[in-house]
């Protein structure tokens, strides 16, 4: 039985970088605060925290002082920096690139639909750290939408400014445009909308996908490896559900299930933005050794 890893699967450049910052941080005082997750990751947050990581809530940070923090890739809202200056703390911020732009695209599309009495809306998953960071770029009066079902939220007699959480689906984000469309022309029936929507997905997640499409379709079996509250983790799980429904997730080697293998020639490995190489290499030596 032939089992190959995904070579495009594993942590984005973001992941990639809060990462090696903490690391470094770690290796100089053994010690490091972390505000959330560092990524969507049990196993790989577990081998930080092994380190001197300290995950911790906003509710502790407000608590800390004189103190060093890690903003994780995620990003934060306004309040975060507002909090450190008041309690003296240091933020080591590694929030990923396409985030803080994003973040700045939507400060400014604020400040625009205030003076036009306009709508900020953003497409993603509430309460996601991301989401956050976005929402509070809008004093949090920003709608968050995730489905056709809340599209209700939005004054279609209003001018709208649609953006996109990072990792969402494209497609989706497409059909959600094409349905806030079809509401404003039923709405305004002639008279003219002020609609405009921002394709702020990051092509890192995006362009996974037809190479996860293609991989899946090799293999016989597919063993995606994310953590369970990996946004970008259930999206790329799904497409590859979708070509090959012999596709297992799960988020460690324990997880694995012998029976998957039977009469089975080939198996592929791969995983999220969010998924360590490590974790991955550990599973297929799992698999190789596992008796059948």
């Amino acid at each position: 039985m032939r089992v190959v890893i995904d070579v495009n699967s594993g942590f984005c450049y973001g992941v990639v970088y809060a990462i090696k910052i903490a690391e470094e941080e770690l290796n100089k005082t053994n010690l490091l605060y972390c505000l959330g997750d560092i990524v969507h990751n049990n196993m790989e947050v577990n081998r930080l925290r092994a380190k001197g990581l300290k995950i911790i809530s906003h509710k502790e940070f407000k608590n800390l002082h004189n103190c060093r923090v890690l903003i994780r890739a995620h990003g934060e809202p306004p309040e975060t920096y507002k909090t450190a200056v008041s309690n003296n703390i240091e933020l080591i911020d590694t929030s990923c690139p396409v985030v803080l732009k994003l973040q700045s695209h939507i400060k400014k599309g604020f400040d625009e639909m205030l003076e036009k009495n306009g709508q900020i809306v953003i497409y993603g998953k509430e309460g996601h750290a991301e989401v956050n960071g976005l929402v509070g770029q809008t004093l949090d009066n920003a709608i968050v939408i995730d489905s056709k079902e809340d599209l209700d939220k939005i004054d279609y007699n209003r001018p709208i400014r649609l953006y996109s959480q990072t990792t969402k689906n494209v497609e989706r984000f497409q059909n959600i445009i094409t349905e806030i469309n079809s509401k404003l022309k039923k709405t305004n029936k002639n008279s003219k909308y002020d609609f405009v929507a921002y394709d702020t997905i990051c092509r890192q997640v995006f362009n996974r996908v037809s190479n996860l499409k293609k991989f899946s379709k090799d293999n016989d079996v597919i063993i995606f490896v994310s953590g369970k509250e990996s946004s970008n983790g259930l999206y790329l799980y799904g497409v590859c559900k979708e070509v090959n429904n012999n596709t297992y997730f799960i988020s460690k080697k324990s997880d694995i299930n012998k029976e998957w293998f039977y009469n089975i020639k080939s198996v592929g490995i791969c995983g999220a933005t969010s998924t360590p190489m490590w974790l991955m290499e550990e599973i297929t030596d799992a698999i190789k050794k596992m008796p059948l």
